[in-house]
């Protein structure tokens, strides 16, 4: 199982954004972690299509778009315009989830859905054909540097499963990812638990090595990850 991390620029230093994306993928990134909250669907106000057009071109790898944003629709193409790969949001923001994951593709991006701690699997069961991705939420969404819900790994297990028929069924690839409070420590655990994505944020930019890079605390995330 290939292992992709990525780092949630919300924990980043916003006054040298650039210099930061840049050190993540000198340090091995798979993926740039964007995090997108509207202070309406959930309490608090990030950054919006402008900020993901200034980091395009500071780095090669894809952003992961994730939005926390009620109405979602409209924010899409202009996501997809300014550089975004991957865009995930959460059903609950969507009146019609099957078409607004269609709308993400239909822009070229790949499409996600984002379960919240108490939001139930089910809703993915009929939208498999479309997902690229689902977002397990191991901390409830908002802020950075919450600590892991241990509830987390049954519904990682769960969502695992689910993904693994409809692959073996249908085909195609879906990424299982998690975000929230994964740590050195933990993500061995978060890995055997079936995750192959994993977004951390403070532990990457609260460690940052003697040189002003990130490639000490990546090397052990991934080391760790292996040994799941």
């Amino acid at each position: 199982m290939t292992i992709r991390i990525a780092p949630s620029i919300l924990s980043a230093d916003f006054a040298r954004l650039g210099e930061e994306v840049r050190a993540i993928e000198a340090a091995g990134a798979d993926l740039v972690h964007f995090d997108v909250m509207d202070n309406h669907y959930v309490p608090n106000l990030t950054i919006g299509p402008l900020v993901c057009e200034a980091i395009r071109p500071h780095v090669k790898i894809g952003i992961d778009v994730h939005l926390m944003v009620e109405p979602v629709d409209a924010l899409i193409p202009l996501f997809a315009k300014a550089g975004a790969n991957l865009i995930s949001f959460h059903p609950e923001a969507s009146r019609h989830v099957d078409r607004t994951l269609q709308l993400i593709r239909d822009h070229g991006c790949k499409a996600g859905l984002v379960f919240n701690p108490a939001t139930p699997l089910t809703l993915m069961d009929h939208v498999m054909d479309k997902l690229d991705l689902v977002l397990l939420m191991s901390v409830n969404p908002g802020f950075g540097g919450q600590k892991f819900v241990p509830s987390t790994l049954d519904k990682l297990r769960d969502a695992r499963g689910r993904i693994d028929r409809h692959t073996a069924a249908h085909g195609g690839a879906i990424w299982l990812e998690v975000d929230g409070g994964v740590k050195v420590d933990n993500i061995a655990q978060i890995v055997a638990a079936g995750a192959d994505t994993l977004v951390a944020g403070s532990a990457v930019f609260g460690a940052p090595d003697s040189d002003g890079g990130y490639k000490t605390v990546m090397k052990q995330l991934r080391s760790n990850a292996a040994h799941a």
